[in-house]
């Protein structure tokens, strides 16, 4: 079974659509000549740092509004993102597009869903044309030719396009033969012209002065004879030759020369300049530095147009508008020093890292209740933390209320004793007034 049928199953657009318009046919639908460019080993060293960066990017569904956020709600989409096809991971997927991204400014796959309109698969699509399509109903499709001359017919909606050099066509990015192929014969004449001269310097060359003069017949059988009975084995590794009076030997010296190499340096600078890259990257000899302003420039526009693209084919309208999105996370701290990656252990203490993204910057594997925020330095995640101090809080409110009430109870037990004391005091003058008037009447 073949990439078609893996693809198409029982549909088959190009049989249950009628009706077919060609537009923008301007030739930009060729996309054969990056074979010719992968070829090259200058061209497959630009491309490779790129496609390894994007596929070690990790990617989630989010949906976040206004009641909830939360990360990988919907088990399809997960199960797409992880495993895209029976052939590939999401990794593979990944590194695929990209080469055909930087090799034709154009990279294709195809959303396979089922019945219901979920996605359930994820094909890259490696054609060799192109042509966009339109139906008597206003829907764009894309018509691809493989090697095998093959042709496949899927409707836009459903594909995943990247493209870079996005310029003169309407839909397709603007291939990178023309700058790149005059530099390709720059560097394959010199490589060419050094293959050569090694060739022909395998072997010795001799030179045959000839004391008499002879017709051309016995020049040639002279020469013939020399090639064939100059160097005889006569014992075990012993080698003899014999010399005639006819002629005297001459060692033919052997070229030296080699093409000017600032011509092939600067052609690769120029290729490495048209991928946005040098010789460090390539090597892998770059420094912190010069990782972070190659992912500035270079990783992270990709990994833009990956998240809008995705999301885009992936959710309908409504979808998107209730928050629904693909992103795909790019760490530039892979490259990172171990000063730099330690100096961010502070912002676990602070619950803006977790443990284990913490510990995945260091390349250590996760722990228990690694994913629980940390606060402060008292090693307790979180939310236990916030049950202490609420608990703390409820215990203090408590005991200002029974402070409050024992106060309370001290001033009325106050003002009781001055009340009795008032009351003892009036009835006691009420009494010697009462004696004082007895006395008197």
């Amino acid at each position: 079974m073949g990439l078609v049928d893996w693809i198409m199953g029982k549909m088959n657009f190009q049989s249950s659509t009628s009706t077919f318009e060609l537009l923008n046919d301007d030739g930009e639908g060729q996309l054969t000549l990056g074979n010719t460019l992968f070829k090259n080993d200058v061209i497959r060293a630009c491309i490779r740092p790129k496609a390894n960066a994007i596929g070690k990017l990790k990617v989630t569904h989010v949906r976040e509004n206004n009641k909830e956020c939360k990360i990988n709600p919907d088990p399809w989409v997960f199960n797409v993102l992880q495993e895209p096809n029976p052939f590939m991971s999401l990794q593979l997927l990944l590194e695929k597009m990209v080469t055909q991204l930087d090799l034709n400014s154009n990279a294709f796959a195809f959303i396979k869903r089922n019945d219901f309109g979920y996605p359930i698969a994820l094909f890259p699509i490696p054609c060799t044309t192109v042509e966009v399509l339109e139906n008597n109903q206003g829907l764009i499709f894309l018509k691809f030719t493989f090697k095998n001359k093959n042709v496949l017919i899927l409707p836009y909606s459903d594909i995943i396009h990247l493209r870079q050099d996005f310029n003169s066509n309407d839909l397709f990015g603007t291939p990178p033969y023309d700058p790149l192929l005059p530099l390709l014969e720059v560097i394959d004449s010199v490589d060419d012209s050094i293959v050569q001269n090694v060739s022909n310097n395998r072997f010795i060359n001799w030179l045959l002065n000839f004391k008499e003069v002879l017709d051309q017949e016995e020049m040639i059988k002279n020469t013939n004879e020399f090639v064939n009975n100059y160097m005889k084995y006569t014992g075990d590794g012993v080698k003899a030759g014999f010399s005639e009076p006819t002629y005297s030997l001459q060692q033919v010296p052997i070229s030296t020369y080699a093409p000017e190499a600032q011509r092939t340096n600067d052609a690769i600078r120029r290729i490495y300049s048209f991928f946005n890259t040098n010789e460090r990257i390539v090597q892998s000899l770059f420094n912190e530095n010069e990782w972070n302003t190659y992912n500035e420039t270079v990783i992270n526009p990709l990994v833009i147009q990956l998240n809008n693209e995705f999301t885009r084919k992936f959710f309908t309208p409504v979808e998107r508008a209730n928050g629904n999105r693909i992103v795909f996370e790019a760490s530039n701290l892979e490259f990172a020093s171990l000063t730099t990656k330690l100096a961010f252990s502070v912002m676990v203490d602070r619950a803006s890292l977790t443990p284990d993204e913490w510990r995945s910057i260091m390349g250590i594997g996760p722990i228990q209740r690694g994913e629980v925020p940390l606060l402060n330095t008292t090693i307790a995640p979180i939310d236990q933390k916030e049950r202490d101090r609420e608990f703390e809080l409820r215990v203090e409110r408590e005991k200002k209320r029974e402070e409050e009430i024992e106060r309370c109870r001290e001033e009325c037990r106050e003002e009781c004793k001055q009340f009795r004391e008032f009351c003892m005091e009036q009835q006691k003058k009420l009494l010697e007034k009462t004696e004082t008037d007895d006395k008197n009447n």
